[in-house]
């Protein structure tokens, strides 16, 4: 997603002096410092075909390809120019064929919401121009999972996850999200705050906008958000760091990064086999341990590119990406993104937001498990959306956001219904 980072022109010919060089270089692009004033979006959703001869089954790529015209990503059209939509969005697909829009970054939420609408209203008239629909759903609770990108990073995914567990192909066909990203902050000590902030309130927020109670597919289990419950679940290592134990969030991130296992090598020669030496971590291939099995020592673009592949509920991409919130019935997408927006306002928000949620801080699995059905957790979160609502920044925000508390207060997870309240307004 292009919301705020602007990575730093990598040579493809340097390498790293040394461990402690790369750690500076991923500090460096995953933290930009500057006052904080941007917002972005990425929206998901499921597609499927819309005709009596296959109703509901996966679209085909070049059907999806053909609808998009000039704005189809050149993963499934490499001659595409992949314009951006009017609206600034830009158009990607995800492994199983779920559409995703990537919002340009605004400064102003309220903004951020009407271009994505209009995009988003436009993306539904395309697809409907080849009999494919989109469907606001966050995990698909009928069709198996079926991977249409047959891109050499997906297929090294798909098979480095197999070893693991079916969560990671269920992950990357079945599963759509609602992700909000923020700028990181003016400097380390904002940074740092942002940063706690964000993944201190991740559980409870999961629960206030858990959606997806069946996944086709997964072990027999209940869950409020199905969705989450295949991240937790796909690769500790690669989804889970110990954030809450981090001091330095910019030093630690950088560290951890570095001993994440590789997901896939990235070759420039067509190769079709990106598979990665199983257990091997960036910082092995760094120190000349995987001279023999890769043949050449990383350079920054693979470095890069192995950014890509770590999965944590906040991501460091030079901005923060909250990746932990479900895709959300209809228009109800808006709602988090006020949320995260409203949470952040503030120095004085943010450590509010810090204090509200530190019960729960550590509860990932219980949030995506029980969802509102706990009494804590549902707490924790209308006590966070009170505080949203209390530091809104416009009226039809603060609407949305009160509503939002009654909902988490009953206990009811997000509808149709909720959302349709909201009409045009954002």
């Amino acid at each position: 997603m292009a919301v705020t980072a602007v990575r730093a022109p990598s040579d493809a010919g340097s390498g790293f002096s040394s461990r402690a060089a790369a750690e500076a270089y991923v500090g460096g692009v995953c933290f930009k410092q500057g006052p904080p004033a941007l917002i972005g979006a990425e929206l998901e959703w499921l597609t499927a075909r819309d005709e009596p001869s296959a109703p509901g089954s996966r679209p085909s790529l070049g059907g999806l390809a053909d609808a998009l015209g000039p704005h189809a990503p050149r993963s499934i059209a490499p001659e595409s120019p992949a314009l951006p939509l009017p609206g600034g969005s830009r158009v990607t697909i995800e492994p199983g064929g779920q559409i995703e829009l990537s919002s340009a970054p605004f400064d102003d939420a309220v903004e951020l919401c009407e271009r994505l609408r209009d995009d988003t209203r436009l993306l539904e008239r395309l697809l409907r121009s080849r009999s494919v629909r989109i469907h606001s759903a966050a995990a698909d609770s009928e069709r198996p999972a079926d991977r249409l990108l047959q891109l050499p990073r997906y297929r090294a995914m798909e098979r480095a996850f197999a070893g693991i567990g079916p969560f990671g192909k269920l992950m990357m066909c079945n599963t759509a999200a609602t992700q909000v990203s923020v700028d990181a902050g003016a400097d380390p000590t904002e940074i740092a705050a942002r940063w706690t902030a964000l993944n201190a309130v991740g559980p409870a927020l999961v629960a206030a906008f858990a959606c997806s109670p069946v996944l086709h597919g997964a072990p027999v289990g209940n869950w409020a958000s199905q969705r989450m419950r295949t991240w937790l679940r796909l690769d500790h290592i690669r989804s889970r760091p110990p954030v809450r134990h981090w001091s330095d969030p910019i030093a630690e991130y950088a560290r951890w990064v570095l001993d994440v296992p590789l997901l896939c090598v990235r070759q420039d020669d067509g190769a079709v086999d990106w598979a990665a030496p199983p257990g091997a971590t960036f910082a092995d291939w760094l120190c000349g341990a995987l001279d023999d099995e890769v043949g050449r020592r990383p350079d920054a673009a693979d470095l890069d590119y192995h950014l890509t592949t770590v999965f944590p509920p906040v991501r460091a991409s030079g901005y923060f990406e909250v990746r932990y919130i479900d895709a959300q019935p209809g228009d109800g997408w808006t709602v988090p993104i006020h949320v995260i927006d409203a949470l952040l306002c503030t120095p004085a928000v943010v450590a509010e937001a810090t204090r509200l949620a530190e019960p729960v801080a550590d509860r990932w699995l219980e949030a995506a498990r029980c969802g509102l059905a706990d009494p804590e957790i549902r707490s924790a979160a209308v006590r966070l959306l009170t505080l949203a609502t209390d530091n809104a920044r416009s009226a039809a925000a603060r609407d949305q956001l009160a509503a939002a508390v009654r909902r988490c207060r009953d206990g009811r997870m997000p509808t149709e219904e909720d959302s349709d309240r909201f009409g045009a307004s954002s």
